[in-house]
């Protein structure tokens, strides 16, 4: 059975682990090495190498669009 793609709050208690911090305290934008972390956590746990352009990667400077940007890889990798 495969995991369901990340939604906002799995995707928010990923960046909170960046940090170790709260999901409270995770903001709305994102940055570069929050984005590595984050992409970094998806493929361990997904057991996948997301394929995402550098457009893709300069799309997802919020946690809204990082949230979209994942899944529609997923999709594309065969986790839909």
């Amino acid at each position: 059975m495969s995991l369901p793609p990340p939604d906002r709050a799995d995707v928010i208690a990923m960046l909170a682990a960046f940090g170790d911090r709260s999901a409270g305290e995770v903001a709305e934008q994102i940055g570069s090495l929050e984005l590595t972390w984050l992409i970094t956590k998806v493929e361990q746990e997904y057991g996948t190498m997301l394929d995402l352009s550098d457009e893709d990667l300069a799309a997802m400077t919020t946690v809204t669009t990082a949230v979209a940007g994942i899944r529609a890889a997923l999709a594309g990798a065969g986790h839909a």
